[in-house]
């Protein structure tokens, strides 16, 4: 089985930085996509961004020029970096692994962290 925990958030201030971090563990032998959603209660979960094994980067609108994803494909982690923080900000945000192929397995699944609170105060 592959578990993805995610580390990182808390309760901020508005332009303050913080740093989220995503470990999938399990007997893995490539994953294609990693990325951050985030979700408000009432509202769909939103892709913030993703990150193919290549290093190849994609990003909502929202948060483009202020969140950076990397990847650190030896570890199997991913990382958001988030700065210029804003209230709107706020959500509870989830790590995702797409492509996920485990070793002596012919398929490949999507997985899902169990999410990390993010707070931002004005």
């Amino acid at each position: 089985q592959v578990q993805l925990v995610e580390s990182g958030g808390g309760l901020v201030q508005a332009g303050d930085s913080l740093r989220l971090s995503c470990a999938a563990s399990g007997s893995i032998f490539s994953i294609n996509d990693m990325g951050w959603y985030r979700q408000v209660p009432g509202k769909q979960r939103e892709l913030v961004g993703s990150v193919t094994s290549g290093g190849s980067t994609n990003y909502a609108d929202s948060v483009k020029g202020r969140f950076t994803i990397s990847r650190d494909n030896a570890r199997n982690t991913v990382y958001l970096q988030m700065n210029s923080l804003k209230p709107e900000d706020t959500a509870v945000y989830y790590c995702n692994a797409q492509g996920v192929r485990m070793i002596g397995r012919g398929f490949s699944l999507t997985y899902w962290g169990q999410g990390t609170q993010v707070t931002v105060s004005s």
